[in-house]
């Protein structure tokens, strides 16, 4: 009875040991915390493209990695209290899209921190240099926010004799200023005249257009801030109803109804902040990896919002487009 009884009992004891010896086995995994402005509804593709980068370089979540996803569905103000949660429970490495990278460097020191920024990290303080970052920040630049300037000539390619240009701008995000700068500054360059407005919520949206109808803008273009896309749909109506041509900053623009857009491949630039994020789990501090730095731009015209609007596209514009919708 006695032998039995101590059979009995290392039987249960290993029973219970076993799960514990399997949360230990997972622990001991890197975990990656995942923290970002946008929802997840809104960032399937993203996250599917920073995987593809951990999977690249032989990581895959579930198997030797874990993801610990933080989501401030467009509360902006939630992001330190993320952030700060994510560095309680020690995590291996950072992943922070553009603004949330403020939170995520306030919050730790020590944490590895790869980012994907569309605006330019140097100016906004996040790293020293693009070649040496220094400090625990690195990342991917795909610099949506610092080709105003090209984006103001090709919308005056296909509009000349637009001279009141209204720019829409979100102000919660960390590169709006600059890029407002950049913009104010091309559009001093091409004698253009540049009314701002400002919107971070749905509501400050309906309220813009209604502004830039009462000023007769006679051209729109709109900052290319993650706020705006997660809201392409609400804003490519507003502009159907305004009935001004609109120039986006990304593909997903244009492809939901948005006349025209120029800028780079967000889903790469995640991808590439896959790949980033792989090195650092293999022991490669962000100090010694040099900001990436997007060089491929698409010019994408959705020629069924061209027509609508009356609009001509010229032969010199449509020779620099890589991709018509129609």
């Amino acid at each position: 009875m006695r032998r039995r009884a101590f059979i009995s009992l290392l039987g249960g004891s290993a029973a219970v040991a076993w799960p514990f010896a399997l949360r230990a086995q997972q622990t001991a995994m890197p975990v990656i915390g995942y923290l970002s402005s946008r929802s997840l509804d809104n960032s399937a593709n993203n996250v599917a493209a920073f995987k593809l980068g951990l999977k690249e370089n032989g990581f895959v979540e579930g198997q030797n990695l874990m993801i610990e996803y933080r989501w401030a569905e467009g509360q902006n103000e939630r992001l330190p209290t993320l952030a700060a949660d994510l560095v309680r429970r020690q995590v291996t490495v950072i992943f922070a899209n553009g603004p949330s990278i403020p939170a995520a460097k306030a919050a730790t020191t020590t944490i590895p921190i790869v980012f994907d920024t569309g605006g330019d990290p140097v100016q906004l303080g996040f790293v020293a240099s693009l070649n040496r970052p220094s400090g625990n920040l690195t990342g991917v630049a795909f610099l949506v926010n610092t080709i105003g300037a090209k984006r103001l000539e090709l919308l005056r390619e296909l509009v000349p004799a637009a001279i009141m240009i209204g720019f829409l701008v979100d102000p919660t995000n960390p590169a709006s200023a600059i890029e407002t700068s950049d913009m104010q500054a091309a559009a001093d360059t091409l004698g253009r005249k540049l009314f701002i407005v400002k919107a971070s919520t749905e509501s400050e949206l309906d309220a813009a257009f209604a502004v830039f109808k009462q000023q007769r803008i006679e051209a729109l273009i709109v900052a290319g801030e993650t706020f705006f896309l997660d809201r392409r749909a609400q804003l490519v109506e507003l502009a159907a109803r305004l009935a001004v041509p609109t120039m986006y900053h990304l593909r997903e623009m244009a492809a939901a109804g948005g006349l025209m857009s120029y800028g780079t491949s967000v889903d790469d630039a995640y991808r590439q902040a896959g790949v980033y994020t792989s090195k650092i789990l293999k022991g490669s501090k962000p100090a010694d990896l040099p900001v990436i730095q997007s060089t491929k731009f698409e010019l994408v015209i959705n020629l069924k919002t061209a027509k609508a609007l009356g609009l001509d596209i010229p032969a010199k514009v449509l020779a620099l487009t890589d991709e018509v919708i129609e």
